[in-house]
């Protein structure tokens, strides 16, 4: 069979991808509802937890500088609809923020020590181990300002706010506010190996999985281990990289420790105006998304991610910076098709912004390599499955 046609593409999209995006923006718009309704009782409850909102405007420390958020509004306005809060992974594979409150004027902790304790608080003999790049520790005194409950022994240990403690209290405040919100019908807790929080949301087309994340917010700083941008690249601009830097990043309880880092904000950022030079970029994506989705890992829960392919999408764009590179979408469409197979095919994605973190380094190796022997037939013969 020959290689796909600008026909096959338009065909495709108009198919795959455009009912694609209908079913997922309706999903999103329903769970949006849920979750806005669930996490508003659960912060009437505990003030500690905000409900997420349709702004992406939580922290105190935005509201209270105009430029800031000023920059974060603008992205409001563009014509793409916004869920600052939800991040979808998949179809029916959601991860939400929850935004705390009551902490603010973070700033980067200097000062290295051990910790000598499990997350029930008995002492160990041996220190916890050291976070890796993508996460660190967090004490309450890293913050100018903080709520006096966040010093009490539900969620802090020696002065750390522990992420598994943060998770346990979320939970029980989860589980009680769905029973008093009355939505047993459409929303349940899911059993958990881990301490992380998800939950099963009915909509009117399907079920969804949602991960809900407590997050404490610092749009105030940029976290010194994310050396970025890297000398002498072209991608992204300037103003854009200024205005990223300007955006901070968040800290997620997903692990019973250390606090992962997040850049939400910046990769949303990255992602407006991929194409103001008359590019594919978000063409290309959309369609491997799509691609994905239907033939190369397919499932409720992938091993490939939405989250993974917006990765080596920012490291094609930033190793490919020229507007003529995204000018001709058969050859700008492969060209990510094979960095994705490159990364797939070697268990190694890096983190965009953290360089020494591997997004692919717990994945399981079999799936990958059943990933990756897909795309290289696709790459063998470039076909769209239109069925």
């Amino acid at each position: 069979m020959k290689p796909f046609t600008d026909e096959d593409v338009e065909i495709y999209i108009q198919s795959k991808v455009e009912r694609r995006h209908y079913l997922v923006s309706k999903a999103v718009e329903e769970v949006q509802k849920i979750i806005q309704q669930l996490t508003a009782e659960i912060s009437y409850k505990a003030v500690r937890f905000q409900a997420i909102s349709n702004s992406g405007i939580h922290n105190e420390n935005i509201k209270d500088q105009p430029a800031l958020l000023a920059k974060w509004s603008a992205m409001l306005r563009r014509k793409r609809p916004f869920h600052p809060s939800i991040q979808v992974l998949a179809p029916s594979q959601f991860l939400i923020t929850v935004p705390l409150r009551g902490l603010t004027g973070y700033r980067e902790c200097q000062v290295r020590h051990w910790r000598y304790y499990t997350v029930n608080g008995a002492k160990l003999l041996s220190s916890v181990r050291d976070p890796e790049e993508l996460h660190q520790w967090l004490e309450v005194e890293q913050f100018s300002k903080s709520l006096q409950q966040w010093h009490e022994e539900d969620v802090n240990i020696e002065g750390d706010l522990v992420p598994a403690k943060v998770l346990i209290v979320f939970r029980e405040l989860v589980e009680k506010s769905i029973v008093s919100c009355n939505l047993s019908s459409k929303v349940t807790v899911l059993e958990s190996f881990s301490s992380v929080v998800r939950v099963a949301v009915e909509t009117s087309e399907s079920q969804v999985e949602v991960e809900l994340v407590p997050a404490v917010e610092i749009p105030t700083c940029w976290p010194e281990k994310a050396r970025w941008p890297r000398c002498l690249k072209r991608w992204p601009s300037q103003e854009k990289v200024q205005c990223i830097k300007s955006l901070g990043f968040d800290l997620l309880a997903r692990s019973n420790y250390h606090w992962q880092l997040c850049f939400s904000r910046a990769e949303r950022i990255l992602m407006e105006g991929l194409d103001e030079d008359g590019g594919c970029r978000m063409k290309c994506f959309r369609v491997m998304r799509q691609m994905k989705e239907d033939v190369w890992c397919a499932g409720n829960k992938p091993v490939i991610t939405a989250y993974h392919l917006q990765t080596v999408l920012f490291w094609t764009c930033e190793k490919y910076p020229r507007t003529k590179d995204w000018r001709c979408f058969p050859e700008a469409f492969l060209r990510l098709v094979q960095k994705l197979h490159k990364c797939v095919s070697q268990h190694f994605l890096k983190h965009y912004f953290l360089k020494n973190t591997n997004l692919l380094k717990y994945a399981n190796t079999s799936d990958l390599d059943l990933v990756a022997s897909k795309l290289a037939v696709f790459l063998e013969n470039p076909v769209f499955c239109l069925d």
